[in-house]
């Protein structure tokens, strides 16, 4: 059954599924921009990041597992954008290495990303909280094995590997409405990828995996664009400041932190649904 965080004496869910804007409090509008915004830094400074619009709508809202998704996968569309192009201006995919590796995930997204939505028709609000925490935490173990492994060693995966890698990725973005970059970079950098050409490559993924996933989640229905818009244009703005974090600054007190808030999430979305 979806979450209704409403007071008393509110309008019912449309009939839809969705919700209507009027029906959310000031302060959780807020709080929907701020995790808008914090996984658009998350994006571009690390990687992982893109899930927290899906927390923020598949916690603060009354929205269906499917509306979750197409809700969230539609504001990845603007920020894989932005962020590719962010990236291009500073160099990372102009280098012949990182193209191939971004080509590869792209293509193979247009494959994976519909069967992600077409499984994420077929889950219950249950299933797809415990999906979704379980992400988390195999997120969080890959950001800490990254830190341990230390500097990545500027390694070439083979083309298999990479296609294999995009596939699954663009499954389970297509499943839960994230773009990509929170699972393919982790995974990119345990096998040698350097972070700043992972992130690179995984922002190209992210467009495809939005676009498609977009053009599945539209089929359906199950897009809601006002919410998009309140949580997709606080993400653009993070996305922007996460690119310079990940230019400007050392990142580690940030992953361990993200680490910490990944695990103490993962259990609440889990038991949630």
């Amino acid at each position: 059954m979806a979450h209704d965080f409403r007071p008393p004496g509110h309008a019912a869910i449309p009939p839809y599924g969705g919700v209507l804007m009027e029906d959310l409090s000031l302060p959780l509008l807020v709080l929907l921009g701020l995790f808008g915004f914090a996984g658009g830094v998350g994006i571009t400074a690390l990687g992982p990041g893109g899930v927290l619009p899906t927390i923020g709508l598949f916690a603060l809202t009354g929205l269906s597992p499917a509306e979750v998704a197409g809700t969230a996968i539609v504001t990845h569309v603007a920020t894989g954008a932005l962020a590719t192009a962010a990236y291009t201006r500073s160099g990372q995919l102009r280098d012949p290495a990182t193209r191939r590796t971004a080509l590869l995930l792209a293509g193979t997204a247009v494959v994976g990303t519909p069967l992600g939505v077409l499984v994420n028709t077929m889950v219950s609000t249950r299933a797809f909280g415990l999906t979704l925490g379980l992400l988390l935490v195999l997120v969080a173990a890959l950001v800490w094995i990254r830190e341990r492994r230390g500097p990545a060693a500027g390694a070439v995966p083979p083309t298999p590997l990479v296609a294999g890698l995009g596939l699954a990725v663009a499954v389970a973005a297509g499943v839960v409405g994230i773009g990509g970059p929170m699972l393919t970079v982790p995974l990119l950098i345990v096998l040698g990828v350097p972070v700043l050409e992972s992130l690179a490559s995984a922002q190209v993924q992210s467009v495809v995996v939005a676009a498609v996933g977009t053009l599945g989640y539209l089929a359906h229905d199950a897009v809601d664009w006002p919410l998009a818009a309140l949580v997709g244009v606080p993400e653009l703005a993070g996305v922007l400041i996460g690119w310079k974090i990940a230019h400007a600054l050392p990142a580690r007190g940030l992953k361990y932190g993200l680490i910490v808030a990944l695990l103490a999430l993962a259990p609440y979305l889990a038991l949630h649904g």
